[in-house]
């Protein structure tokens, strides 16, 4: 492998393939999934350098980012007319630095023989065939799938089925709400986003498929705007694991229902519309941005409640007089 992106496409791969065939639950946090990282630079056309090594990694993050440390490391050391040394090093997430653990010895210092009680095993092409005939789908049909049974695009499909864990909670709240490509947005976005700034795997997203998919329907309902879906996603990460409460209980208990009274709707849209008379010169002379800003002044105004479908129509009846 040539770059830190490749070791990481290729350990998700490998995460995942074994996620799917349930060899292992890949729980990287708990030690399940771990790698090794061997890394060395030499220039195109010379033998390849000296190798350094860093032991039982944990995080696809740390390993992308120990690699690329460590590959300018070993650039500066031979820049200015070092010699790496083979050796052990530990990889520390603070500092974002390398650090000396102890020289690396060669092969034969290991001492290798064969051991004596660990006899050969022969596999039959019958009991190798049985095996295939039975394994599991895994990611590369999985996608396929995706895009012919629920018409996501070729990324949406892929990043879905990264991780088993992510793929079976969209197949669960699909079967339910019936909105394939509202789930894939909620987990590929804002889902994804909170994951990834909590550092967090997919096993630990605390609210089960059949959760999420009520949130989809109360969005489809127009009980909540997709902004107040954005505040309840938020909120149901704050739960632990087996404790999410369902979204229609935060919605009541946060007093985030939906505005859709057509009334109290236009007298937001007139008061909105007072305080803007720019905007409505703005809108009469063409610009269509106008709309956009002052449905979302209104939205400002009812803290993301107001039905924006609403608020958009009332918003072109009014301007329109």
């Amino acid at each position: 492998m040539r770059s830190a992106k490749e070791a990481d496409a290729y350990l998700r791969k490998l995460k995942s393939t074994l996620e799917y065939i349930e060899v292992s639950d890949c729980k990287m946090q708990e030690g399940s999934f771990r790698a090794d990282v061997n890394v060395s630079v030499h220039k195109p056309g010379t033998p390849f350098g000296t190798r350094t090594e860093m032991k039982n990694m944990n995080s696809f993050k740390s390993i992308s980012r120990a690699i690329e440390y460590e590959i300018q490391r070993q650039i500066d050391v031979l820049d200015n007319g070092g010699i790496v040394e083979q050796e052990t090093l530990r990889w520390d997430d603070v500092s974002g630095r390398t650090f000396s653990m102890r020289d690396k010895e060669d092969a034969q210092d290991y001492r290798y023989f064969p051991e004596p009680d660990l006899v050969a095993i022969r596999l039959s092409d019958e009991y190798v065939e049985n095996i295939k005939k039975t394994l599991p789908e895994l990611p590369e049909s999985r996608k396929s799938r995706y895009m012919s049974e629920f018409n996501l695009s070729e990324k949406d499909a892929k990043m879905l089925t990264t991780s088993k864990y992510m793929s079976n909670l969209f197949e669960e709240a699909e079967k339910i709400c019936k909105n394939a490509k509202a789930v894939a947005n909620w987990l590929l976005s804002d889902v994804s986003r909170i994951l990834n700034e909590e550092e967090m795997e997919p096993e630990s997203i605390p609210f089960t498929g059949e959760e999420l998919a009520k949130l989809v329907i109360l969005i489809d309902k127009g009980t909540i705007s997709s902004a107040i879906g954005k505040k309840v996603i938020e909120e149901m990460f704050t739960f632990e694991k087996g404790s999410c409460k369902d979204p229609e209980e935060i919605i009541k208990e946060k007093g985030w229902i939906q505005i859709s009274d057509e009334g109290a709707i236009k007298e937001v849209v007139i008061k909105i519309l007072e305080e803007n008379p720019q905007s409505i010169a703005d809108y009469k002379a063409g610009k269509d941005r106008a709309l956009g800003y002052l449905v979302g002044q209104a939205m400002k105004a009812t803290k993301g409640k107001a039905n924006p479908q609403m608020l958009n129509k009332m918003f072109i009846e009014e301007l329109k007089k």
